[in-house]
């Protein structure tokens, strides 16, 4: 059995993994998958499936591993036993788009990097960039662990912005392009904040704000971004409290966003694989450890959280560029729905927002996904209902 875990208060990492184990179908050894507490078990009738598992989130994944074993019997006689091993992978608790604040040992080692930086992109490893300098390092899975840290704040904290101004300085770090900005917050009092509390009593949502950003070349005056408002925040965070508060920005943005294109609830043309889960059954929505844990039973959140996931794909073609996307069938859509997500590995999962509103021209740069992107559906084996373990 392997066991991935990450604690988080959200599932897109595991729907992304998902996506990732089907497009290089690494799931082809498993029999059953089980959804748990903070994540997945994956079950394999023979030890050396469930160690490619193990292989392949390292490949894909910042994790750390462990194996345990158990006897489950032994032959005097003959003098075999029975073994029962188990593999254990914890993700690191960095997730895209998050804002990190390195401690400042940690930051001076890699390359004396600002110790205040976002999160761009998650694989085998952390890559995190400074907004104001465009600096930026990989964090891999070991170094993390010596001096493990959890994210100032992570996207449920994002406040949205208006674009008043960009300034490109020129300065460019791949598809980064440093810029000076003005923003206006967009009302940024309404944020649904976990560990950020937006303290209302001070300022006003019409003040400006200047910044350094590193999306430059995204966003153009008149647009919306999503960011952290700084500057009306608090941290519970000792390695915050150390940085010398001049050089802290008021907002820093993380990614543009389409409001405006949100607002028209279009159906998507377009759907993606899932393996088949079971909801653990020992398991309650109550006792979940941490506060703001989510499991696979609160239903809710879970489908919020997937919205979200088809957003970031929708806006994302570079996170889109990874995962296999398949043409969606709207006049088989209310059957599949009425047949629900069970009886096959490779369920088709999308979400179907016909309403009022498709009418109308689309937000200007919205990433649309192309026909040219989508594959063809077609059916697969399931996994079999037996449980098996090893």
């Amino acid at each position: 059995m392997v066991q991935v875990r990450q604690k988080v208060n959200h599932k897109r990492t595991f729907l992304y993994l998902e996506q990732l184990i089907l497009k290089h179908s690494a799931q082809k050894d498993t029999i059953n998958v089980k959804e748990a507490k903070d994540g997945l078990d994956f079950f394999y009738t023979q030890r050396n499936h469930a160690i490619k598992m193990v292989e392949f989130l390292n490949a894909v994944a910042p994790i750390r591993s462990k194996t345990s074993e158990q006897l489950l019997s032994t032959d005097t006689h003959s003098g075999t036993s029975n073994y029962k091993f188990t593999y254990s992978c914890e993700i690191i608790p960095i997730c895209k788009d998050d804002l990190v604040c390195l401690p400042t040992k940690l930051a001076r080692s890699l390359s004396n990097i600002s110790p205040l930086t976002v999160c761009t992109r998650v694989g085998n490893s952390i890559h995190l960039i400074d907004p104001a300098t465009l600096r930026s390092t990989d964090l891999s899975s070991p170094i993390y662990w010596r001096t493990p840290f959890d994210s100032l704040a992570t996207v449920s904290d994002l406040v949205e912005f208006t674009v008043l101004d960009i300034d490109p300085s020129g300065k460019t770090n791949g598809r980064w392009v440093l810029a000076d900005a003005q923003v206006a917050p967009n009302n940024a009092f309404q944020s649904h904040t976990t560990g950020m509390d937006v303290d209302e009593q001070q300022g006003s949502t019409d003040a400006i704000y200047h910044t350094r950003t590193h999306l430059g070349g995204i966003l153009q005056p008149g647009d919306t971004a999503l960011g952290y408002f700084l500057s009306r925040a608090n941290f519970n965070s000792d390695e915050f409290d150390a940085l010398d508060s001049s050089r802290i920005p008021d907002v820093v943005l993380v990614k543009k966003t389409y409001p405006n294109r949100r607002k028209k609830h279009r159906s998507r043309t377009w759907k993606l694989r899932s393996i088949a889960k079971e909801a653990n059954e020992d398991e309650s929505g109550e006792g979940r450890g941490a506060l703001g844990r989510r499991g696979g039973l609160d239903q809710a959140r879970v489908e919020a959280d997937y919205e979200a996931f088809l957003q970031e794909l929708e806006e994302d073609p570079e996170l889109r560029a990874t995962v296999n996307l398949y043409k969606a069938e709207p006049k088989e859509q209310p059957e599949e729905k009425k047949g629900g997500k069970k009886g096959g590995q490779y369920a088709m999962e999308g979400v179907e927002n016909d309403g009022p509103g498709d009418e109308g021209e689309d937000e200007a740069g919205f990433p649309e996904v192309r026909v040219d992107e989508l594959l063809e559906h077609f059916e697969e084996m399931g996994l079999e209902d037996e449980q098996h373990e090893t």
